[in-house]
């Protein structure tokens, strides 16, 4: 049976654990600078971020990191899904859409206008299940990033 749990500030080590698994499975794990120090500060401080873990049998087995975001078109903040990761021997289990479901059920009850996420063009097993659970892709949106030296570079240089 699988339960969900908001993590506490004792979970810091357990979430930096679950973001690099992520990044490992992206093939992005050099881009991983995030330690605890930082995770505690921006998600228990800051209250920049949220997290909920599935749990099985007391284990984590899955997470996602949400946030709210902003829509002034619907006039109301929407809930971003930043990360959503299940380890690899618990998927196919319905935990990543249990996951799914239970942030659904926070955005309704937050009376959030939308919920969204972006996902990797390569990962097609990620997208087929989305597809299956009704969620669009938006079509004629680019991401655009600035990050690192280059935000410093345009942040301070005015």
């Amino acid at each position: 049976m699988v339960s969900y749990r908001y993590a506490e500030r004792k979970d810091v080590g357990k979430i930096l654990f679950f973001i690099k698994q992520l990044a490992e499975y992206e093939k992005l794990a050099n881009e991983v600078v995030a330690d605890e120090q930082t995770l505690d500060e921006w998600i228990f401080d800051k209250h920049g971020a949220e997290v909920i873990f599935a749990v099985v049998d007391g284990m984590e087995v899955g997470f996602a990191l949400f946030f709210h975001n902003f829509s002034t078109f619907v006039g109301r903040s929407g809930l971003y899904l930043e990360d959503l990761f299940v380890l690899p021997e618990y998927r196919g289990f319905g935990y990543g859409k249990g996951l799914l479901k239970k942030l659904a059920s926070i955005a309704v009850k937050r009376k959030c206008g939308r919920m969204e996420w972006v996902c990797l063009d390569w990962n097609k097993p990620s997208i087929d299940f989305y597809l299956s659970i009704g969620a669009e892709p938006m079509k004629g949106w680019t991401i655009y990033r600035l990050a690192g030296d280059t935000l410093n570079n345009f942040g301070t240089n005015q």
